[in-house]
C-alpha cells in the first residue's frame, strides 16, 4: 500500500508531488520535494482532514525509507520547506535483500575512498568501520577490492546522477544501520515475527547497533527498556568465566619451540632443503632413489625415521613388516594384524564389506577367536553392537583402542629392542669393516715393501 502511494506521488500525469531542481549557493540540488508538498498531497489524495495525521503518516512512510530528508539522517516528515528525495525502487524494502555486515563494511569503505566533504564518515560510522575491520580481518582484502570496484563504476556516471545515487544509498543505510539512539521499523520484520518464537529477542551486531527489536517509529515511540540482570544470569557468567580460566592454553613460546623441533627433525627428509641422495629423480634421469625406497633393505635414513613417531613406521611397508616380526617374538602380533585388517576393510567394495566384517569378528573378537585381541569392556560393547549392522567403520572404537595400546607399549619396546638398533647401525658396520680391511691391506703392503727392500739390500751386499 505504501509503495502504491509513493508511485502515485511520483506520477506527474495524475497530479503527483512536484519534483524539481533547486538552486543553492554555487550549486544545484536535483530531484527534491518539500515536506509541505508531501503533507498537502497526502491530505488531498487520501482524504485526510487533520494535518497532524498527515504528518504522522508521512513519518511512517519516511521511517520505511521510501522518502528521506537530504539535510539530516532523522527519518521523519516535517510540514515545512525541508527538502526530501524519493528512494529508488531498487532500495525499497520489498525489493532489497536483508543487508549483512559485509555489505555495510563495503559501503563504509567506499565512502572513505570517495574523499568528499558531503560523504565524510560520521563519528559513529568511523567507529563501526573500525569494529568491522577487526571482525573481518581475514577477508578485509576482499571487502576493500569490492569497494574499490564499485567506486570505479560510480566514477563513470554523470555527476548529478552520482549525487542522487549517493544520497539514496546513504538513506538506505540510515534505515538499516540507523544513527545510535534511533530505532526504526526495519529492525523487526513482520514475516520474521511469524517464524520466531520470541520476536522480542535482541541480537547485537558486530558494530554495536541492534539488528532485531520491536518495530517502532523513530520519533513517536520510545524503545523497549533493557531487561534487568538476574541472579541466574550472573551464575551463568561466573560458570563461563571459570571454564575459560580452567581451559588449557599453550604459550606461544612452547608452540614455536615445538615447530622448530619438528622442522629440524624432518629437515633432511625435505628435498627442497636437503638435496636427495643419490639424486632427486624429479629433476634428473636417475631413478636410483626410487629403487632404494622400494627395496626391502631400508637405508639408515629410512630406519631412523621410524623412530620419529608410531605413524611413521605404520606408513612404511618395510617398517610394518619389521614391527610385525618384533610383535611375533612377543606373541602379540594379533594387535597389528587386527589394525591392518580394519584399515583394509575401509577400502573394500561395498558388496564385500559385510562378509569381511564377519571374518574380522570371528578371527579377533568372537568368543574363542583364534587371534583374540585385548579390548576394554566399553569398546567391546560398542563393537559388538556395531557388528549387528556391519559397515566400513564397525571396528573404529576397537581399532583406536588397539592403536593406543601398541603406541604406548609395543612401539616403545620396539625402539629399545636389539632388532631396531641393529637395523639402525646396519649401514655403519660394512663401512667400518671396509675401513679395517683397507688399513690392514695398507699395513700388509708396507710390511711387504720393507721386507723386499731388506732382501734386496742383503743380495747386493753378498754380491
Amino acid at each position: 500500500m505504501i509503495e502504491d502511494i509513493i508511485t502515485k506521488m511520483q506520477d506527474d500525469k495524475t497530479g503527483g508531488v512536484p519534483i524539481r531542481t533547486v538552486k543553492s549557493f554555487l550549486s544545484k540540488i536535483p530531484s527534491v520535494v518539500t515536506g509541505t508538498d508531501v503533507v498537502q498531497w497526502l491530505m488531498k489524495n487520501l482524504s485526510i482532514e487533520d494535518p497532524v495525521e498527515a504528518i504522522h503518516l508521512g513519518s511512517l512512510i519516511a521511517a520505511q525509507g521510501y522518502i528521506f530528508p537530504i539535510s539530516d539522517h532523522v527519518l521523519t516528515m516535517k510540514d515545512d520547506g525541508t527538502f526530501y528525495r524519493f528512494q529508488a525502487p531498487y532500495f525499497w524494502p520489498s525489493n532489497c535483500w536483508e543487508p549483512e555486515n559485509t555489505d555495510y563494511a563495503i559501503y563504509l569503505c567506499k565512502r572513505t575512498m570517495q574523499n568528499k566533504a558531503r560523504l565524510e564518515l560520521a563519528d559513529y560510522e568511523a567507529e563501526n568501520l573500525a569494529r568491522l575491520q577487526r571482525a573481518f580481518a581475514r577477508k578485509w582484502e576482499f571487502i576493500f577490492m569490492q569497494a574499490e570496484a564499485q567506486v570505479k563504476i560510480d566514477r563513470k556516471k554523470d555527476k548529478t546522477e552520482r549525487k542522487i545515487l549517493d544520497s539514496q544509498e546513504r538513506a538506505f543505510w540510515d534505515v538499516h544501520r540507523p544513527v545510535p539512539g534511533c530505532v526504526n521499523t526495519t529492525e523487526m520484520d513482520i514475516r520474521k515475527c511469524r517464524r520466531l518464537k520470541n520476536p522480542q529477542k535482541v541480537k547485537k551486531s558486530v558494530y554495536g547497533v541492534t539488528e532485531e527489536s520491536q518495530a517502532q517509529s523513530p520519533v513517536h515511540v520510545l524503545s523497549q527498556p533493557i531487561r534487568k540482570t538476574t541472579k541466574e544470569d550472573i551464575r551463568k557468567q561466573i560458570t563461563f568465566l571459570n571454564t575459560q580460566i580452567d581451559r588449557h592454553c599453550l604459550k606461544m613460546s612452547k608452540v614455536a619451540e615445538s615447530l622448530i623441533a619438528y622442522t629440524e627433525q624432518y629437515m633432511e627428509y625435505d628435498p627442497l632443503i636437503t638435496p636427495a641422495e643419490p639424486s632427486n629423480p624429479w629433476i634428473s634421469d636417475d631413478v636410483a632413489l626410487w629403487d632404494i625406497e622400494m627395496s626391502k633393505e631400508p637405508s639408515q635414513q629410512r630406519v631412523k625415521r621410524w623412530g620419529f613417531s608410531f605413524d611413521e613406521i605404520l606408513k612404511d611397508q618395510v617398517g610394518r613388516d619389521q614391527f610385525l616380526r618384533f610383535l611375533e617374538s612377543e606373541f602379540s602380533s594379533e594387535n597389528l594384524r587386527f589394525w591392518l585388517a580394519v584399515q583394509d576393510l575401509k577400502k573394500q567394495p561395498l558388496q564385500d564389506v559385510a562378509k569381511r566384517v564377519e571374518e574380522i569378528w570371528q578371527e579377533f573378537l568372537a568368543p574363542g577367536a583364534p587371534s583374540a585381541i585385548n579390548l576394554d569392556s566399553h569398546s567391546y560393547e560398542i563393537t559388538s553392537q556395531n557388528v549387528k549392522d556391519g559397515g566400513r567403520y564397525t571396528f573404529e572404537d576397537a581399532q583406536e583402542h588397539i592403536y593406543k595400546l601398541m603406541k604406548s607399549d609395543s612401539y616403545a619396546r620396539f625402539l629399545r629392542s636389539n632388532a631396531y638398533q641393529d637395523l639402525l647401525l646396519a649401514k655403519k658396520k660394512p663401512e667400518s669393516e671396509q675401513g679395517r680391511r683397507t688399513s690392514l691391506e695398507k699395513f700388509t703392503r708396507s710390511v711387504g715393501k720393507s721386507l723386499a727392500g731388506k732382501r734386496l739390500t742383503g743380495l747386493m751386499q753378498s754380491s
